[in-house]
């Protein structure tokens, strides 16, 4: 599995989104990007980390920054998770996984002794050209949004 590093260029994906758009990454060339994976909408770790980024998007839109939450949940459970907690940047469905595998975060997991496969939470920093600038991987959920805006210098 690829391992994506930073100064790679970021692997290409095109999604839907929870208002019914299609989002590629190659529309948004020219603008920072904050690729965010996480495991499942509406879960206590991914909602402290949703609510943190929505909390801190007028720093990301300061610097012309977008926000982007990736994970393997539909279309119409992301547009829940949007409604029930106010976010305001958008939630693209992975369905089948293959940009979470992509990037390299479609990993074997181990939870209470049951392992499976499914999203290491984890978040690219990606510059105007669609370079990698920055990579954190097993993040914490409640710590996430200050560490991105802040390497971001926002």
């Amino acid at each position: 599995m690829a391992e994506i590093e930073k100064g790679s260029k970021a692997p290409d994906f095109k999604l839907a989104a929870d208002d019914g758009s299609t989002v590629a990454l190659e529309d948004l060339k020219g603008k920072k990007i904050v690729l965010y994976f996480y495991p499942k909408d509406d879960t206590p770790g991914c909602t402290t980390q949703a609510c943190d980024l929505r909390d801190a998007m007028p720093r990301f839109e300061d610097i012309d920054a977008v926000v982007l939450g990736v994970s393997p949940d539909s279309v119409k459970s992301h547009q829940k998770f949007k409604k029930k907690f106010d976010l305001n940047f958008p939630l693209l469905a992975d369905e089948d996984h293959k940009v979470a595998e992509a990037y390299g975060v479609w990993r074997e997991k181990n939870n209470y002794g049951i392992k499976a496969l499914g999203i290491v939470r984890s978040t690219f920093l990606i510059d105007e050209q669609g370079k990698v600038i920055d990579v954190w991987r097993k993040v914490k959920a409640a710590e996430h949004a200050d560490w991105v805006a802040e390497t971001l210098g926002a």
